[in-house]
Order: C-alpha cells, then structure tokens, then sequence
C-alpha cells in the first residue's frame, strides 16, 4: 500500500484519482481550497463522497501560499511516495480575464509542490498539464515532441511554465517526473463551466445553449475514468517524460449537441456568438507514447461516456440545475 498526496482533491479528475487510488487499497491526504473558480456546491459533492471513505484525509489549503509546505509537513502522516499535482486553475476563457491567479495555482502552487518534494525526499512527482500548450497549428493527431512553445492564452502558458519548473527539479534533484497533458475531460460531476455539464444542463433545461464559433470546432473528448487509470498508471519512474491522455474520438461541437439531443430525448434552443480567439479550433491526441510507456489507452466510447453523463445529471438534477 502507497500513500498519495493529491492537490486538487475536489476537483474533477482529483477526485476520481483519489477514488480510484483508494478502492485499490492505497491512502491518499487531498489538498484541496475550494475556491470560487466554479460553482463551489460541485466541488462539496465530490469531497463528502472521498470524506465517507477510509483511508482519505482532507487538507483544506492553497498549494500558491507557500505557508502550505509548512501545513503538510505537520501531518503525521506526510511520508508520500508520490505528488499528484491535479491542483490547477483552469479555463482558456478565463485566463484572459484574470492571467495573475492562473500563474499563482498553476507556477507557483507547482513550485511549492516541487520543493516540498525536495524537502521531503519525496521521489516522484506528476504534473497534470494540457493539450492547450499546443498552441493553433499543432498537426492531428498531436504528438507530444511538436512545439508547444506558442499558447495562445495566460492557461496553456502558466501550464508550460510549470512544466520548465518540473524539468529544472528533475534536473537539479533527480526527481521523477511525469507530466501528463490531457485532452478535454468529460464525465459525472464535471466541471460545470465546460461545454458537456453546461449543453447536458441547458438542453434539459429548456434553456439556450450557447455556441460560441459556427459549432465545427472539434475536440477528443476523454473520459474521466480513463484520464485517471492513466494518470495512476503514469506515477511508475519514468526519468522525465510528457506523456499526452487522450481520447480516441475527435468530434464537432455540432455532431456533440446532436447526441446529447438524442440522448436527452429534446432539441437544443442554440444562440450563436462570435468565436472566441483564445479557443483552439481542434484537438486531438496522439497517444502511442501512453501505450508503449504505460500500457494505457482510452477505453470509454463517447456515446457511452455521454450517457453516463446524462444519466448522473438526471440523477442529481435537484442540484445540479442550480449550478
């Protein structure tokens, strides 16, 4: 049995992480500050599901206050074989709006991270990074050796400098590191100001679903489940390695509205605006990298993974409407 510390613990996938780790009889500390980035009655909902489980123990703190290195170094129970660094603010939209707490929990809290490694002899460490450090004119499907020295906005930015931070302490104290850049996560309980939680709510609603762009940018969408067995299966020593996660489906805005209309059984009242320039057109991952390294590749179909989707939202529809 290893003991985890996770950041980023309510989140989407650090929760999921976390479960996941626990039901495979490891222990986890989960690090979490439950700010506002998004509605914080989403992040409540994962964390009582981890809190009801043994072998998980919740740290509320901020990993960009340097005071948290002091806090987890307290615990009694602070001999980590692992940092799963899940912590992050993300969103390509609002990173333009407020670039300075982008770099604070994506640079900075990545640095306290790395040095309570260093302080700790903690050996490894894992980096949850991007596919938007690709920038505009990445060839499909991306590998991870193309340039990413082009963001187009503060997120995929703040996320390359953090992934510079883990290479200087991998090269100064021969920490191992894993950075893992996933591509459009989807599932239960996501992030509710992205398109799959927010379509899913407004079609079922009867409220108007916004579209910015003409709905023929694309994406591969990843299923949590499988961004987390292969952000568990990439905690094994690698040296240093980028290793990208993501799914095996690429498909347009549009085609994603016309399966979550049939799936929901109602059509979609669409307002149609301007695209916006921080959005990527495209996305989709070369991922033969995560097999021949980590014996990973995405299982989840999309069409099942957007049932399960609807399914959980249907579920917890006396909530999660107000969201």
């Amino acid at each position: 049995m290893s003991n985890y510390l996770v950041t980023g613990a309510a989140g989407f996938i650090g929760a999921r992480v976390s479960e996941m780790l626990i039901a495979q009889g490891h222990s986890v500390t989960g690090v979490d500050n439950l700010n506002d980035a998004y509605d914080v009655r989403m992040k409540e909902y994962r964390l009582k599901k981890l809190q009801a489980q043994p072998g998980f123990e919740f740290v509320r703190g901020d990993i960009s206050d340097r005071e948290i290195l002091t806090q987890l170094s307290a615990l009694t129970t602070h001999n980590y074989d692992a940092v799963i660094n899940l912590a992050a603010r993300a969103g390509v939209r609002a990173s333009v709006e407020n670039p300075w707490v982008f770099v604070g929990t994506n640079v900075v809290g990545t640095l306290n991270m790395l040095e309570l490694c260093r302080q700790q002899g903690i050996s490894k460490f894992l980096l949850a990074s991007t596919s938007s450090i690709y920038g505009a004119n990445a060839p499909l499907p991306t590998p991870e050796t193309v340039d990413s020295d082009h963001p187009l906005q503060p997120y995929a930015a703040s996320k390359k400098g953090a992934e510079a931070l883990c290479h200087s302490y991998h090269s100064l104290y021969g920490i191992d590191v894993t950075v893992v850049r996933y591509f459009t996560v989807y599932g239960p309980a996501g992030r509710p100001d992205m398109s799959m939680f927010r379509f899913a709510k407004w079609i079922s609603e009867g409220q108007p679903l916004q579209l910015y762009g003409d709905g023929e940018q694309s994406r591969g969408f990843t299923y949590v489940d499988d961004i987390a067995r292969g952000t568990i299966a990439a905690l094994k020593p690698v040296g240093y390695e980028i290793i990208n996660l993501g799914g095996h489906e690429v498909i347009t805005i549009n085609a994603l509205i016309a399966m979550l209309e049939e799936v929901i059984g109602k059509e979609a009242y669409i307002e149609h605006h301007p695209p916006n320039p921080a959005d990527m057109l495209t996305s989709w991952a070369q991922v033969g990298k995560a097999k021949e390294l980590l014996g990973w590749e995405p299982q989840v179909e999309l069409c099942q993974g957007v049932q399960e989707v609807v399914k959980w939202y249907q579920g917890e529809r006396s909530w999660a409407r107000l969201v």
